[in-house]
This record gives C-alpha cells, structure tokens and sequence, in this order.
C-alpha cells in the first residue's frame, strides 16, 4: 500500500469545465526547462536529478486533444508511483520521491501530487509493450494477415482473447507524430542485442507482475507500454508505470472474448474518436464534457482498486 501522505488543499477544477487552463496545460516552473512531452514537462533539479511533471493534458493516436481531464496528472503520478515502490526491489526505476516537501521550493505548490523527483538517466530509444490478449492495433493485424507484430498466431482467435503466452513488441519512440512498429531485429540494431533483451526480459516480467496484482484487484491487465533508461550499466524503468495511460485495465467482472470490454483507461476516449471517424491528424475535435467526466471518473477508480486508496488521499486533491 501506499505511504500515508498529508492532503495538500488547492483551488482547482474537478467536477468543473474541463476547457484548457495554463496552470494545468503548461507548467511554468523556475528550474532549467528540460522536455515537454504529450503529456509530462521535465525539468532539471541538478545534474542527477529531474522533476517530471505530469499534466492534465490527454493524447491518443499519438495526438494531443484540446481538452484536459482533471486531476489526470495526480492519478498518473499516484498510481505509477504506487507501482515504482512495490516493484523498485526486482525492477529497479528512476524514482526518488513523489513528495512535494522533498521538491525545490523553486518548483512552487501548484504540483503537489502530479509530480516526480527523479533520478536523470540516458533513455533507451523504444517503447516497448506486453501484450496479454488481443486488442487494438493487435487485434487488427491478427484479424488482417493472422499475425501480430508480423508473428503468426494460431488460427481462430477472437478480440480480446487472452493469449497463449504474453507478446513482447517495441516501437520507435517517436519526439512527435506516430511511433513505429519495429521488429526484433529492428529493435536489437536500435540499441543493440544486450540491452534489447533485457528490455525484452523485464518488460514480460513486469506485465506478469501486473497482470497478476490487477487479477487480484478484479481487473484484467491487458497490456502495458514501458519506457527505460540507463545509469552507467543500470537499467531503469522511467516515465510512468502501468497507468491508464500506459495500459489497458478491464473489469474482469464485464469481460468477455469478442468484445470491447468495459475499460479503466484511454480507450473510452477512443472509441469516442473512432466513433465520429476523425483521421486521426491534429488537430482533433473538441471531446464532450460528458467523456471527460467518464474519463476522470476511470482514472480515479483505476487508482483506488489496484491501491487499495482513497484517491482524496493522494497529494494535492482537492475536496
């Protein structure tokens, strides 16, 4: 379970318009500007040392939408930070503390509880999935040529059918626009044999992990994206881990092969896009009030089965 942690109290938006404020679009802060990502900023504390910063901001199909979800970046940062410290044992991570009393004072209240002290490390250049059944882009492959990630599966396998075994594939990791499928091989010459297997390696590890933590919860851990970087020969995980954002969380209650379950993550925004059948270059349509609200309303329940926590607890959410 999580640590106990003090309710940090701020004016703010939830259950409010969820139309684009700076505060919770950009952030501002007075440290050396690093990165600004889709969804996370990064910032320099020294030279060891980063604060990544995540946002309300939402992206799907590689595009960032013009709406926010509020109090997004606290459930992103609450739930991967709940799984950096129940796996930093076996899998070791960037994370140095997600309490706001060990920030820069520089770095200001406003980002109590949607951001990390990290330690800096040299990125390895994929994104890297498991894949415990078959969904998404996945699905559409199998369902086209009967392979996935150009492996071929056995015949007769349904949507969101468990797998026989997980499925390790890696993409580009993309500064803007799409990332790209890459094959094994691809991947290997990318960044070379030993450091792709050992994504390779703890990435499977890490989703089994997962998926087995979220059974017990009553969800179903579909498949999750994992970053990594290095310290000298150290490998880390980085950026977030098995959040919404990064995962797919079914109720294992809803589920059933053939079709789209019920999710706790992005997907219900979409589904929303793929319904309207925008093609999927920026910019995007506005999304309703209504899906925001679903969203948020995900996030939140996503963070409080697999904590076990009240998300009221978690830094910086408001009444």
């Amino acid at each position: 379970m999580l640590r106990s942690r003090p309710r940090t109290r701020e004016r703010g938006s939830r259950g409010r318009c969820s139309r684009r404020s700076e505060r919770h679009t950009v952030t501002r802060l007075a440290l050396p500007h690093h990165y600004t990502g889709k969804v996370r900023d990064l910032y320099e504390v020294d030279h060891d040392r980063m604060l990544v910063v995540a946002s309300d901001r939402i992206s799907v199909f590689d595009v960032v939408l013009p709406n926010l979800v509020p109090d997004k970046g606290r459930a992103l940062t609450g739930l991967s930070t709940f799984w950096f410290e129940r796996t930093g044992d076996q899998w070791p991570n960037h994370l140095v503390s997600s309490d706001p009393t060990d920030f820069p004072e520089t770095a200001g209240p406003d980002i109590a509880g949607r951001a990390m002290l990290v330690r800096a490390s040299r990125t390895v250049r994929l994104e890297c999935i498991a894949r415990g059944y078959l969904f998404g882009s996945a699905w559409k492959e199998y369902e086209a040529n009967g392979t996935v990630h150009g492996v071929k599966l056995r015949a007769g396998l349904r949507q969101a059918e468990r797998l026989d075994e997980p499925i390790f594939t890696a993409t580009t990791k993309a500064e803007a626009g799409h990332d790209e499928a890459l094959t094994d091989a691809e991947a290997a010459e990318l960044v070379g044999d030993d450091l792709f297997e050992r994504v390779r390696s703890a990435t499977l590890a890490v989703y089994g992990f997962g998926a087995e933590h979220s059974a017990d919860c009553g969800l179903i851990l579909a498949d999750t994206k994992l970053e990594f970087g290095t310290i000298d020969d150290e490998l880390l995980i980085i950026d977030e881990m098995m959040t919404p954002d990064s995962s797919r969380y079914w109720s294992s209650e809803d589920y059933g092969v053939g079709t789209s379950p019920a999710s706790f993550d992005k997907q219900y925004v979409r589904d929303h896009y793929l319904k309207l059948g925008w093609d999927q270059q920026p910019p995007a349509p506005e999304v309703p009030q209504s899906v925001i609200d679903g969203t948020r309303a995900r996030y939140v329940e996503a963070y409080e089965i697999l904590t076990g926590e009240s998300f009221a607890d978690w830094y910086g959410v408001e009444d």
